[in-house]
């Protein structure tokens, strides 16, 4: 079983999606996402299976929660930087976690 401490080694902040590409070298239907996380983490890369529920400009501008501690991970011919987080809908598609009011960016997740 998971403990608190286990919990708080998580880094996840909130970030805002300011670019957003396609990614047709991945295995399964994907965006290359540009994230700003503020000041004290900066902007960040990170790739995301997003096409079935999100069209590019839905994303742009939108407030995501994302893992910024992992180490980078290479997808492919993109480095992601942070683990963008999501949860499956009905058919299994990536639905993403946001803030459902809008938050400074950086902010911690408690």
């Amino acid at each position: 079983m998971a403990t608190y401490d286990d919990f708080e080694k998580l880094d996840i902040r909130v970030g805002k999606i300011v670019d957003v590409q396609d990614f047709p070298e991945a295995r399964k239907p994907a965006y290359k996402l540009t994230i700003d996380f503020g000041d004290e983490i900066g902007v960040k890369k990170s790739s995301a299976q997003l096409p079935q529920n999100y069209l590019k400009e839905e994303l742009a501008g939108k407030q995501i929660l994302a893992v910024v501690n992992f180490p980078s991970r290479q997808i492919g011919p993109v480095k992601s930087e942070v683990l963008t987080l999501g949860v499956p809908d009905g058919k299994g598609n990536c639905v993403l976690v946001t803030a459902d009011r809008e938050a400074p960016l950086g902010g911690r997740l408690y």
